[in-house]
């Protein structure tokens, strides 16, 4: 057997046994939202818009910590690589100081803000009342989750991922059993509505965290368990590489999250029955295109420790079969999810009119799916994985703010056209983004080392 044909086992084997437990993670997250949706969306449709708008101050404050982790990771998983344990437990002690500086406030502003934040997404009193009531108890599991993304994150850095996915999963059959208690009161509970959705997420989400952090500090010698002089001596040296590496992916994430959102209130203004089918068919989307996100990150994991051991060429050969696997899911799920529509939409009590904008966003979704995935794993999969984070950082800051939001506003409050033809309009930005990371990815300048390591001829 030819060298070439080893690594490329090797290659499809990791991604795998990596790949596999963190679609399943991906799932189990999405899951939680769908759940979230299809329960709270049986109470009304204005309910269903409230905690749509409320999430969004989550889903913003999420994906900024994805980006820190993130970028803290492209360093974790080359230390990983070597098996420097010492450097590795500094990243997740600059991780756990970063989820605290920012968790804390964030939480604060938004207990006291609450109104204000749904107000930006709907001028209906009732749906402003109901985001109040959901956002004023579910912000404080932001703490809780927070912690458990540092857990989760580096676990996925060093490939220990049964534990972290056994506990996604009881997390969320724990949200669905308390939301099946509280909204709708059961077993002697009163029917709560969107207030009982916010007490099952908080509680589900405290207890995800006792169980992930329990996970690493009961079990012997785990690569993540550390005092906390191990984990907070970290130099200052260290904090600025690892935050020049983190900063762009921080900035990226946040400016998608803004934009999403800022898109999110744009159809917010065509009806409040529109602003409740994007916020469904984004976590339909979501639920089909897990199995991007896992893929993404098992690869990005691969390609990083390559990289980390000084082996470019064998990098490149794995980013390649990347994008072949990419291409392929494209054309599967873009089939699936134009013939999942007419189930998904028989699950909600909608009238007509809104099943059918249901059905036509769906489509769109499905037809865009193509250049959104390709530009995805290009920059998660791959460039962040070589930590050309800065690149990835303009990228989604001029096609998501640039472009994004002026065409869904545009399409909204100056063409007045319908849900299903602004989604489109704003898809066209993905089409044009894939080749610009074309262009960088065969550049191969994404391709850095931070180790110290020297490149090995392969």
């Amino acid at each position: 057997m030819s060298t070439l044909q080893i690594k490329e086992e090797n290659f499809y084997r990791k991604l795998t046994v990596i790949g596999i437990p963190m679609i399943i993670q991906q799932v189990i997250a999405v899951t939680l939202n769908l759940a979230d949706t299809i329960m709270v969306g049986k109470v009304s449709e204005n309910a269903l818009a409230a905690v749509g708008a409320a999430n969004q101050v989550y889903f913003i404050f999420s994906v900024v910590l994805f980006g820190i982790f993130s970028g803290a990771a492209v360093h974790a998983v080359q230390y990983w690589g070597i098996r420097d344990l010492v450097s590795l437990r500094k990243i997740v002690g600059i991780d756990y100081t970063m989820c605290l500086v920012l968790s804390v406030p964030t939480v604060a502003v938004v207990f006291a803000a609450a109104p204000l934040f749904i107000r930006l997404f709907s001028q209906e009193p009732e749906v402003i009342e109901l985001g109040t009531q959901y956002m004023k108890i579910a912000c404080f599991s932001y703490i809780f989750a927070a912690l458990s993304f540092v857990i989760s994150y580096n676990s996925r850095s060093i490939q220990d991922l049964k534990y972290p996915t056994i506990i996604n999963a009881c997390a969320i059959a724990m949200n669905i059993f308390l939301n099946y208690v509280f909204i709708y009161g059961n077993f002697g509970v009163p029917a709560l509505g969107v207030r009982g959705a916010a007490i099952a997420t908080t509680v589900s989400r405290i207890l995800e965290c006792v169980a992930m952090m329990l996970s690493v500090y009961l079990r012997k010698e785990h690569p993540l368990k550390a005092y906390p002089s191990q984990l907070f001596c970290y130099s200052r040296e260290l904090l600025v590489n690892v935050m020049k590496t983190a900063v762009p992916v921080i900035i990226t994430e946040g400016m998608w999250a803004f934009s999403v959102s800022a898109i999110f209130a744009a159809y917010g203004k065509i009806s409040a029955s529109a602003l409740a089918i994007s916020q469904i068919a984004v976590t339909v989307t979501d639920f089909f295109q897990t199995i991007y996100f896992g893929l993404g990150n098992a690869s990005s994991v691969i390609i990083g420790e390559v990289l980390g051991q000084g082996r470019r060429s064998t990098a490149f050969e794995y980013s390649r079969k990347v994008l072949k696997v990419t291409w392929i899911l494209n054309i599967i799920m873009t089939v699936v999810i134009i013939l999942a529509r007419t189930p998904i939409a028989a699950i909600y009590d909608f009238s007509p009119e809104t099943t059918e904008m249901l059905m036509k966003a769906l489509l769109v979704y499905a037809v865009a799916l193509t250049p959104k995935m390709l530009a995805y794993m290009t920059i998660c999969a791959i460039l962040r994985a070589g930590g050309d984070t800065v690149f990835c950082m303009y990228m989604d800051v001029a096609f998501n703010v640039g472009l994004q939001i002026p065409l869904a506003y545009i399409g909204v409050l100056v063409l007045k056209w319908p849900l299903h033809w602004v989604m489109a309009f704003v898809a066209i930005a993905d089409f044009i983004k894939v080749f610009f990371c074309y262009y960088r990815y065969y550049s191969k300048k994404w391709m850095n080392i931070f180790t110290g390591r020297e490149e090995i001829s392969e």
